[in-house]
């Protein structure tokens, strides 16, 4: 067993401070004064040195007389059954005042008990509602992932599709290259052609000079010569001839010139409309990645205001 670490003599002097500052001796004030120890056995201890104190003291008395003890007995028996009516007395009063202390607690109680329930289900009707809130929420970002799928579905079908454009826009603007220059090459070969057309009609025109005043000089000189005329006059026509070929010629070069010259704009037409079409893709592109970065900033913003945890049930609800 342990050894009592406060010695007797500190507990007395303990008691005897508390006596002078006009405090009661208890076992849980000589513990505070002496910092510590059991209460029982201070009280003990203390109590034992009161006793010793009060036996020392002790004298002998002289006895009361007679009428002085009967007097005494009289007001004793007096003074016990004022006692005793004054008990009876306090007694219901404290009575009733616990009686009024136990009807106000009840009521009290009740009343504290109703607000519980109200604030019971009030938090029931807010669970409720934040389950709502949080179903609704869970349905709306099913919803927004489904429609982010389908937008990014759509998103690589667009952009297949771009690729698609811009690989047929590639091949229109080569291909209306290659006829441009094919129709540039025709058209430096139908300008030649039509340069030489034109260089033939004028020799043809020489010749028909040429065959007319060979044909004037040929009749005033020797109009019996007829054989020499005949063959003038074939050559005036075959000149004749070959002008009038020549200006054939020449128109069917013109017309072939005027549809070289229509190929090259139908060519140029079909590249500006296949670099309308790819630009009209790029700009589709660009609103579609601005609709889906709006998609996924509404979804993040949806899980940032979702609750990590569900609230807590009250107990006792069902």
């Amino acid at each position: 067993m342990r050894p009592a670490d406060i010695t007797p003599e500190q507990i007395i002097e303990a008691g005897q401070a508390l006596q002078a500052a006009g405090r009661n001796v208890t076992g849980f004030a000589l513990r505070q004064r002496v910092g510590g120890g059991n209460a029982n056995r201070l009280k003990q201890i203390w109590e034992e040195h009161v006793a010793s104190q009060s036996v020392a003291q002790a004298e002998p008395v002289a006895e009361l007389p007679i009428e002085v003890a009967e007097q005494l007995k009289v007001d004793s028996a007096a003074f016990v059954e004022r006692l005793a009516r004054l008990a009876v007395e306090l007694n219901d009063r404290a009575v009733k005042a616990a009686e009024r202390r136990v009807a106000e607690l009840v009521r009290t109680t009740g009343e504290q008990r109703e607000q519980m329930e109200r604030e019971l289900a009030d938090a029931g009707t807010a669970v409720d509602e934040m389950e709502a809130k949080l179903e609704a929420a869970e349905a709306r970002i099913t919803e927004l992932n489904g429609a982010l799928a389908g937008e990014k579905e759509r998103r690589q079908a667009l952009a297949l599709e771009l690729a698609q454009v811009q690989e047929r826009a590639s091949a229109t603007d080569k291909a209306a290259k290659a006829a441009a220059l094919a129709a540039a090459q025709r058209e430096t070969e139908l300008r030649g052609q039509l340069q030489q057309s034109r260089q033939d009609e004028q020799a043809a025109r020489e010749r028909e000079a040429t065959a007319n005043g060979q044909l004037l000089a040929a009749m005033q000189q020797h109009e019996e010569d007829a054989k020499v005329s005949a063959e003038l006059r074939r050559d005036l026509e075959k000149a004749r001839k070959e002008a009038e070929d020549g200006r054939v010629h020449l128109q069917a070069a013109q017309a072939r010139l005027d549809g070289a010259a229509r190929e090259i704009e139908d060519a140029r037409k079909q590249a500006r409309e296949a670099r309308d079409e790819a630009k009209q893709a790029a700009a589709s592109a660009a609103e579609l990645r601005g609709e889906l970065k709006a998609l996924q900033q509404e979804l993040a913003s949806l899980k940032a205001a979702k609750p990590a945890t569900p609230p807590p049930q009250p107990k006792g609800r069902h």
